[in-house]
């Protein structure tokens, strides 16, 4: 029985993205873009081994951040890649080789969005052909630009195809190709470029519209849709408490209160605000605000708690997240709270950038009971959810 790898060429700069890392490790619904090209692949039953080829030296990480985390490892191996895309193939039909495998199924990992379905159709294509790619028919209008991009003619869009991956070959019959025209200094787009080089027959599969390859900010933003990286959210809570004492200001939410007694902190002591910045730090996995703004730390005696809250968002927006929601709780015997929620409600979408109406301020007490009724402090639960920012 024929014996079929996939090769999966990751290797690319990604220089079109314009972002710091390259475009295959750049985060898509919650994991690196190229965990889901591999989760597809190793649903493909027919397939026995994955050889994925990444930057030189770039191997460990790619198997820390990308297989491992995901329980990908399985079956996987992982290769350095060469200078130009053919090199890279290069390097992974040869181990592809070195595995015993007989055909091989060559496809971008910047292409996550292709289904199960679509690699089994190139590759029953490849056994009765020998070689089989996926292409989609062009149903845009395609012009062909001289000089100065003006118009010299429009092509005949009833024979043109956009070329996708999977490529499926004869595994020994590709690398004989691909060795040549390295010789040669020929260097093809895709593995079906050098067929034609070499005046090969190559079939066309229907392939699919979503599996397009990840190239520009645009295609990411498109994938995150697909893949619902837009709506993927986090909760997190968080709960603080203060004691009451005289002679300190009460302030909640960023109003100050006229009481005969206040919270005791080293900050103004806003202790709705702080379950609201723990819940935000909770979500994003970033600690507690005493990690941030520790009570031992004479730069925050007496801060602003709405400043430090609009320093939590900034952080949360360095890691790739933004406020979405928040609810948040005050749990206090006297004053009443209510008369000045709706104002508490603005001060927190000001810090946090949120519409008021993502912001809900409750207030209850404790009916007299424990450490609340006998008004000995005050306590503030928070619930925040959090939304992924497009990795562009």
């Amino acid at each position: 029985m024929a014996r079929v790898a996939a090769v999966v060429p990751a290797a690319g700069k990604g220089s079109r993205m314009g972002a710091k890392k390259a475009k295959q490790f750049m985060e898509l619904a919650g994991k690196p873009l190229l965990s889901h090209t591999v989760s597809v692949l190793k649903r493909v039953a027919e397939i026995a081994e994955i050889i994925v080829v990444v930057p030189p030296g770039g191997e460990e990480s790619a198997i820390k951040d990308c297989l491992l985390p995901f329980d990908l490892q399985s079956k996987c191996h992982v290769v350095p890649g060469g200078a130009e895309r053919q090199d890279s193939v290069k390097n992974g039909l040869l181990k592809a080789r070195e595995l015993g495998a007989d055909y091989v199924l060559i496809h971008d990992g910047a292409r996550p969005l292709a289904t199960p379905e679509l690699f089994r159709k190139v590759y029953q294509k490849t056994l009765l052909h020998g070689a089989a790619i996926a292409a989609v028919p062009c149903f845009d209008t395609v012009k062909k630009a001289g000089e100065n991009n003006l118009v010299e003619t429009t092509l005949d869009r009833s024979r043109l195809w956009l070329v996708q991956t999977p490529q499926g070959f004869e595994l020994d019959f590709l690398l004989e190709i691909i060795q040549k025209a390295c010789d040669q200094g020929y260097y093809a787009t895709d593995e079906a470029g050098l067929l034609e080089w070499a005046g090969k027959e190559v079939k066309l599969v229907p392939g699919e519209r979503d599996n397009f390859k990840i190239t520009t900010p645009e295609d990411l933003r498109l994938a995150q849709c697909i893949k619902g990286g837009l709506l993927l959210t986090r909760i997190g809570q968080g709960m603080d408490v203060h004691r009451l004492v005289k002679g300190r200001k009460l302030v909640l939410g960023g109003v100050l209160l006229d009481h005969d007694l206040g919270l005791d902190g080293h900050s103004d002591a806003d202790v709705l605000t702080h379950a609201v910045m723990d819940a935000l730090l909770a979500a994003a996995g970033l600690g507690d605000i005493g990690r941030w703004f520790p009570d031992n730390d004479p730069a925050f005696k007496g801060a602003d708690s709405l400043e430090l809250l609009a320093r939590v968002c900034g952080e949360l927006v360095k890691e790739g997240w933004r406020p979405q929601q928040i609810s948040a709780t005050l749990m206090a015997q006297k004053p009443k709270i209510a008369p000045h929620a709706e104002k508490m409600r603005g001060n927190l979408a000001r810090a946090t950038g949120l519409g008021v109406r993502d912001i809900n301020v409750a207030a209850t007490t404790t009916e007299g009971l424990g450490f609340v009724g006998r008004q000995e402090g005050m306590a503030a639960m928070a619930t925040a959810v959090i939304q992924k920012i497009n990795p562009v």
